[in-house]
């Protein structure tokens, strides 16, 4: 008998593990769902997704009861990529329809990244919380400027599928990737490299102008890597940011 309860216990201890995990990947209670069904080339069906607000409400919740503690250091950067994003996007939820951008979401005494709104297992806390507090103190990685999403269009694509630990690496390469060797993104104009301003913003964490210029080429496709190998001075231009929800 008592070997029973014994294995019964280590069963429902293997479970929760393996539902926190779940959780923690974003695919408990159908967040991966939401996102195949409602983003599709980075672009988000706010008018879809607004009927399924519901399951995106139980995705939060399921994702707020994680552990973070309990998972490995890959599966917590995935975690909080993921809660970032889904908060994000009841962020607009809420304000959906009628709001054209996300800084809509917030006042004039406060940003919409400085409300305190994201459920955390251990408090409440605000999406500044998560990408600074976080995200670029604890891992120290520039490529998560490329997985967070601001609702905006200048902003790098949501994915359409959740963050996971195990892949995290290659999620975090194809996401920068993508968004550097984009035309839209990064291109040649009268000899300097026009770049997001994100390069700008968090200058720090790519190193500064030098650092910059040295990540991108790192990650740029061999046509703008001769460009930029081509180019006799390496001059940087941060080009205006657009704010506009990247609805569909």
């Amino acid at each position: 008998m008592k070997k029973r309860f014994l294995l019964i216990v280590a069963a429902s201890l293997l479970l929760a593990v393996a539902v926190s995990a779940l959780a923690a990947a974003g695919d408990d209670a159908g967040y991966g769902g939401l996102l195949m069904r409602h983003v599709a080339d980075g672009r988000v069906d706010y008018a879809g997704l607004k009927t399924d607000e519901a399951r995106l409400d139980a995705a939060l919740e399921a994702m707020s009861r994680v552990d973070p503690a309990a998972l490995s250091p890959q599966a917590q950067f995935a975690y909080y990529i993921n809660v970032y994003n889904a908060w994000t996007l009841k962020l607009i939820l809420e304000h959906y329809p009628g709001i054209r951008s996300i800084k809509e979401a917030g006042s004039f005494f406060r940003s919409p990244w400085k409300r305190s709104f994201v459920r955390l297992r251990d408090g409440v806390v605000s999406l500044d919380d998560i990408e600074h507090g976080i995200l670029r103190s604890r891992f120290h990685d520039p490529r998560v400027h490329f997985a967070v999403n601001c609702a905006s269009k200048s902003c790098p694509p949501l994915a359409d599928a959740p963050y996971r630990g195990e892949t995290l690496d290659a999620q975090l390469d194809a996401a920068t990737k993508a968004f550097i060797n984009n035309p839209k993104n990064t291109f040649f104009k009268d000899g300097a490299l026009h770049v997001s301003r994100i390069f700008d913003w968090y200058g720090e964490d790519f190193g500064g102008a030098t650092g910059v210029w040295t990540f991108i080429r790192r990650f740029a496709d061999p046509a703008l890597a001769r460009e930029m190998d081509a180019a006799p001075r390496h001059e940087l231009v941060y080009d205006p940011y657009d704010w506009s929800l990247n609805g569909r």
